[in-house]
């Protein structure tokens, strides 16, 4: 059996290899998003990760920021669609999102 190459830091300390077969963590897991959602962010399989930034380039392309507030987003017809109603808060956001993922 071999043993995992090691890598050397600058002070010397030994650092392990990540492991082939790990698990994706939870915002790299490929979701399938909804049909509302994916007029958003496009069809096919994405990460969370990769989500959640499609969806603030696209806010941010439309400017549907709350020029007052820049933590509230300010729905479009598409994003309605997702959030369920016309203002939700950036924290509020990603709850919404993990709704429309499979």
């Amino acid at each position: 059996m071999t043993k995992t190459p090691e890598k050397k830091t600058p002070k010397g300390t030994a650092v392990e290899k990540p492991k082939a077969g790990n698990k994706p963590n939870a915002l790299q897991q490929p979701l399938q998003p909804s049909e509302d959602l994916a007029a958003v962010v496009g069809g096919g399989t994405l990460a969370r990760g990769e989500v959640v930034s499609k969806v603030w380039e696209y806010i941010k392309a439309n400017k549907l920021q709350n020029p007052d507030d820049g933590r509230e987003i300010l729905a479009d017809d598409k994003l309605r669609k997702v959030f369920g109603k016309d203002k939700v808060t950036m924290f509020e956001m990603n709850k919404l999102l993990a709704q429309h993922l499979k």
